[in-house]
């Protein structure tokens, strides 16, 4: 790993550690020539589907625009920064894991609904309603409606799984 400050290649780690739920390692480095420190992060390189918009067109993934997305939902409402950082690793997980070359818009827009569903129900429908292109109150009051006969995040959270947890301990 070149360093940073002189640009020399000889470097050594000092120190490695686990980082982002195990998805990657944070290492902290020496260089030899110049004594400074700094800290890396590695992570597997892994190709990410090609996304197929509504109109046929075909885009490379944007993480940051996802991001940006769930950020817009969520403006002004009490969510941490670590959980949109959650949520967007999760979509990212399940693009990976989906095996596929492409991925509809529609798919990527449904699981950005059901992170932003467990996060916050006011931007869930705050996402919803640009998503699904609502037309008039009634469109919001059936979502809402909706929204109202299932348990809360915070009770899905609580409740007991029936099925076995992840390595990493989460129910997703």
């Amino acid at each position: 790993m070149r360093c940073p400050f002189c640009l020399s290649d000889d470097t050594r780690v000092i120190d490695s550690r686990i980082a982002d739920e195990g998805d990657a390692v944070r290492r902290r480095r020496e260089c030899i020539e110049c004594e400074e420190r700094f800290t890396t992060l590695e992570r597997a390189s892994l190709r990410m589907p090609y996304v197929v918009k509504r109109d046929g067109k075909r885009e490379n993934f944007d993480e940051e625009k996802l991001r940006r997305g769930i950020q817009r939902a969520l403006e002004k409402r009490p969510v941490e920064a670590n959980a949109v950082e959650a949520a967007v690793r999760h979509i990212q997980r399940h693009l990976l894991t989906s095996g596929e070359r492409e991925v509809d818009s529609q798919i990527i827009g449904e699981w950005v609904m059901q992170e932003l569903n467990e996060l916050d129900q006011v931007a869930y429908v705050r996402f919803a309603s640009v998503y699904r292109s609502f037309q008039d109150v009634d469109d919001f009051s059936e979502e809402v409606k909706r929204l109202q006969t299932q348990p809360s995040a915070s009770a899905r959270r609580q409740q007991m799984s029936l099925l076995p947890l992840e390595k990493n301990g989460n129910d997703k």
